[in-house]
């Protein structure tokens, strides 16, 4: 692909998420997620219906009449993305594959935080960290981050979520808003609710305000009735044939691809943990949205 080829498609997605970065996301964005605190600003006269603990005695002392002290929120935020590229990204039976995917939410998400100019970064991982952009502002560095998203080509094909974390809080001292997008398919033995997952994701939600995006495919969950086919697993690369004509094939397939979903669940709960589902045959906006909107309540 040539440099011209690769503006056009970051131009393009760009075009296409600011088109789907609507007043409404926006808006939730900013809602969603407070600043480090309130800064104080001035002093003022007293007005009826002021909260009387801000009053400032010293000046009201010296003034004879009640002063309130005026504060504003530190409103400026650092949003990290955090991107697994694992192969397993590269799996769509849709238009777009889940690496695609995760691009325009990610783009979403940087755009809604660029409009409300707080810093955005990018972190993208394998089975180790592979990419790190430091947080800035800008539209210039937003495309950069566009662009990085499409098109950088990672050496390793596992998944390695507490690396890429342990790499983050070690380089991200304050506090930050961090999405991960991942399908959060692991080669793991043992039951997913008691992964070391769900604590390493826990772990890194005491120190910074964590929400994760997972990932999916339609066909991840159910099988046609296509007759004989080979399945591989693009990080490990094991193969496995099967009969999708048997219909007991196709059910035990989908009740393990639900079973293994219901354990996510309950492990991100147990945790406490925000997270969405994103699938590449749904619209992810709508639970975007409601993501924002439950956080804004809890304010």
């Amino acid at each position: 692909m040539t440099p011209s080829d690769i503006i056009k498609k970051v131009r393009r997605l760009e075009i296409r998420t600011r088109r789907l970065v609507t007043d409404s996301v926006t808006g939730a964005y900013y809602s969603s997620f407070k600043g480090r605190g309130m800064d104080f600003e001035e002093v003022r006269e007293y007005a009826i219906g002021d909260d009387v603990r801000t009053i400032d005695w010293n000046v009201s002392a010296k003034m004879d009449r009640p002063f309130v002290k005026v504060f504003r929120e530190e409103r400026e935020l650092t949003l990290m993305l955090l991107i697994d590229l694992s192969a397993s990204g590269i799996f769509g039976s849709i238009d777009q594959n889940k690496r695609e995917r995760a691009a325009e939410i990610a783009s979403v998400i940087a755009f809604s935080a660029s409009q409300n100019n707080d810093k955005v970064g990018l972190l993208i991982y394998t089975d180790e960290v592979e990419h790190y952009l430091p947080p800035k502002k800008g539209r210039r560095h937003i495309l950069r981050v566009i662009r990085d998203l499409l098109f950088f080509k990672p050496q390793g094909k596992g998944t390695n979520h507490k690396a890429a974390l342990d790499y983050l809080n070690r380089v991200q001292r304050r506090k930050s808003v961090v999405f991960l997008i991942s399908d959060f398919l692991e080669n793991e033995q043992g039951p997913q609710q008691e992964r070391p997952l769900f604590t390493t994701l826990a772990l890194t939600h005491q120190r910074h305000d964590l929400v994760s995006i997972a990932l999916s495919d339609p066909r991840e969950y159910e099988l046609p009735e296509v007759g004989l086919i080979t399945l591989e697993d693009a990080e490990t690369g094991e193969m496995v044939e099967l009969d999708t004509s048997s219909r007991s094939v196709r059910e035990r397939y989908k009740k393990q691809a639900q079973q293994r979903r219901e354990n996510f669940k309950t492990g991100m709960r147990k945790k406490g943990l925000d997270w969405i589902e994103a699938s590449t045959d749904r619209p992810y906006l709508p639970a975007l949205r409601q993501l924002f909107a439950r956080r804004a309540s809890r304010h």
